[in-house]
């Protein structure tokens, strides 16, 4: 490794650079990046979605996740249901409010996503997942 050169320190540039684009996008003004991606999420499964589900896919601590989805709640965007079968789990479905954002927050998503890997093949893009994996897994 370069002397000069640290994981730690690019991943946390390229964090601090997706965090202020997604923070533009045209959606800004309904609801925060935060609130986007979590939607964007929770629009794109085919299946039921928890408070769990959140934690994982964006690597939240339950305080947090629970505060930004109270904070979705209280804007209207979701509202959670508690199940039946376990008191406990509350189902995450999206509102009319979010849905009628449904289409600007996937294309906003899509687009960084296609500007982010443009110029990189898909041979680099295996590698670059295998390595991300590996250093998620490192400090877990």
């Amino acid at each position: 490794m370069r002397p000069n050169k640290h994981a730690a320190h690019y991943i946390n540039k390229l964090s601090n650079k997706l965090r202020r684009r997604i923070d533009a996008f045209s959606s800004r003004a309904v609801f925060s990046g935060s609130q986007g991606r979590v939607l964007h999420f929770v629009l794109a499964q085919n299946h039921d979605v928890f408070q769990k589900d959140i934690e994982e896919e964006f690597s939240l601590r339950p305080p947090t996740a629970t505060q930004l989805l109270k904070k979705m709640e209280q804007d209207g965007l979701i509202r959670r249901e508690v199940m039946a079968e376990d008191g406990r789990l509350k189902r995450i479905l999206v509102n009319e409010k979010a849905l009628q954002y449904k289409d600007v927050v996937i294309e906003d998503l899509t687009n960084l996503e296609e500007e982010l890997i443009r110029g990189i093949s898909q041979e680099k893009m295996n590698i670059f997942f295998e390595v991300i994996e590996k250093m998620m897994e490192n400090v877990s």
